[in-house]
């Protein structure tokens, strides 16, 4: 499973606080699945990567409720978050671009990590972070991620977009520490 972290409608697209959407429309048009569906909590496709079977999930109520599309996987007695979840968010921390896989953390003041954690119970889950350039100190942070990136930033992160597929198939066969040491800069 491959969860983006954004927020519903068509105000927040462009903004800072979706480019973990924009990896996943990115990964579907990579792996050829189908188009996005939705359902109370979440859109998502399916299908095949090499061997593996794979979900890709963007939670559709707002970031600081993003783990209640998660409430379904608490059923499932194969599913390990360990092993078996990936979250692709935004990163504020981050100047733009730069990319940070990690197996486990805490939430790092990212209201969706830590609605995710809530509701799974553990912050042992992988995470890929991408930059998306440092909030300036005189900017409140929630205004800095809600809005547009600035022309030159979003092009810098949508030219990242190929590159995060062949590190989120890297993440799918290899593992979290293998990602981390090909990709994190």
């Amino acid at each position: 499973m491959v969860v983006g972290l954004g927020n519903p409608g068509p105000r927040y697209d462009a903004t800072r606080h979706n480019v973990g959407w924009w990896v996943l429309d990115r990964l579907a048009y990579d792996w050829d699945f189908g188009p996005f569906e939705s359902s109370e909590d979440h859109m998502s496709t399916r299908g095949r990567v090499g061997e593996r079977g794979v979900e890709l999930r963007k939670p559709t109520r707002y970031m600081n409720r993003s783990g209640t599309a998660l409430f379904d996987l608490l059923a499932d007695d194969d599913f390990d978050p360990r092993r078996d979840l990936l979250v692709v968010v935004d990163d504020a921390a981050l100047e733009v671009g730069r990319i940070r896989f990690r197996p486990k953390g805490g939430a790092g003041g990212h209201n969706g990590l830590r609605s995710i954690a809530e509701v799974l119970g553990t912050d042992e889950y992988a995470r890929l972070r991408l930059g998306v350039g440092r909030c300036p100190d005189d900017v409140d942070l929630a205004d800095w991620v809600l809005a547009p990136m600035a022309p030159d930033d979003e092009e810098h992160v949508v030219d990242l977009l190929p590159e995060l597929t062949g590190a989120v198939e890297l993440w799918l066969n290899e593992g979290t520490e293998a990602a981390m040491n090909r990709f994190n800069r």
